[in-house]
């Protein structure tokens, strides 16, 4: 169930995104050469498991929801074939992340997680921690203890109040989100929460020390402070306007192409309707087809042209990503 909030103050203030941005791959609108981000090497490789979710946020990126299937479930060979890859390359990818949807709908989801740490990689699961996750308690409790910190869960609690985390998720959805988290840090899991910065009430560090209250109340371990084990995500909304990131913006920035997680990552995912997976520059972007770059690995290594409005407020201007470190 989705539930309809107010806009926040940004997106009440913002203007509508000029429509003539990011519509030249070599330009800024304003005639300036647009900004690109080359591989350097992929660190790390996300599979999106499908786009299906037990919830349907109200503000999902990515619009998952019990009935989209726009990503359909990935399955064990198609995971199979690319650690292959990475491995017949020698791309030296170290960390495997799986996102959705809720990754654990997809019934392949403990054999590729399984396969993915068997062969050595350090994983990372997006999740809810509710009810699809529940129903495999037993065996992600085993694969918990056989790999240990090789396997991480990143668990979405929206807010640190069950009114606003349920405002987002929807009614009773506080609840099994909670109790789930719980789980993951009594059985000894290596665990993270992912927030978000949109209310407007709280500044980051209410909002961090909001969690902490939260953590200690729960008896989590986890350090609210730490920006690895708390991610707070900007609020993405590519109709509002936002500068274009031309070769300059880097040196007005003071940052570089490496701090932009294109730089490291690529994500596959499997198109309803496409007779295979692709690979894309990266887990914000599973739709857009100018952001497909091969069905391969080694197509995917092409340089990415940041010439999305995601790329501009996520990545550069807000700093984010999704990487497990």
């Amino acid at each position: 169930m989705s539930v309809t909030r107010p806009e926040s103050k940004e997106s009440a203030a913002a203007p509508p995104l000029d429509p003539r941005k990011f519509r030249d791959p070599e330009r800024t609108v304003g005639g300036d050469p647009r900004a690109v981000v080359p591989l350097e090497r992929l660190e790390t490789l996300w599979f999106n498991t499908g786009t299906l979710c037990n919830l349907a946020c109200a503000h999902c990126y990515i619009e998952s929801s019990p009935r989209n299937d726009r990503l359909v479930y990935l399955t064990l060979d198609e995971v199979r074939g690319y650690l292959d890859e990475i491995e017949r390359e020698g791309l030296g990818t170290e960390q495997i992340g799986f996102t959705g949807g809720e990754p654990f709908l997809n019934r392949d989801m403990l054999p590729m997680l399984a396969l993915c740490l068997e062969r050595g990689y350090r994983v990372l699961v997006l999740t809810n921690a509710m009810r699809p996750m529940q129903r495999r308690l037993a065996q992600l409790e085993e694969l918990i203890r056989r790999f240990g910190d090789r396997l991480a869960f990143r668990v979405s609690v929206d807010h640190h109040t069950a009114a606003l985390h349920e405002q987002e998720r929807g009614p009773k959805s506080w609840e099994p989100t909670i109790a789930g988290l719980q789980w993951l840090a009594r059985v000894g899991a290596r665990v993270s929460v992912a927030g978000r910065t949109y209310w407007d009430a709280e500044d980051e560090q209410r909002l961090r020390q909001g969690y902490a209250r939260l953590f200690e109340q729960l008896e989590l371990g986890i350090d609210a402070f730490d920006p690895a084990e708390l991610v707070l995500f900007p609020e993405m909304d590519e109709r509002l306007d936002v500068p274009e990131i031309s070769e300059r913006c880097w040196a007005i920035l003071g940052k570089r192409p490496s701090d932009v997680m294109c730089a490291r990552s690529r994500m596959v995912v499997h198109r309803k309707g496409d007779p295979a997976p692709v690979v894309v520059s990266c887990t914000l972007l599973p739709y857009d087809r100018r952001f497909e770059m091969g069905r391969t690995l080694r197509e995917a290594s092409a340089p990415v042209v940041l010439n999305h409005p995601h790329c501009a407020r996520f990545c550069v201007l807000g700093g984010a990503s999704c990487s497990p470190e």
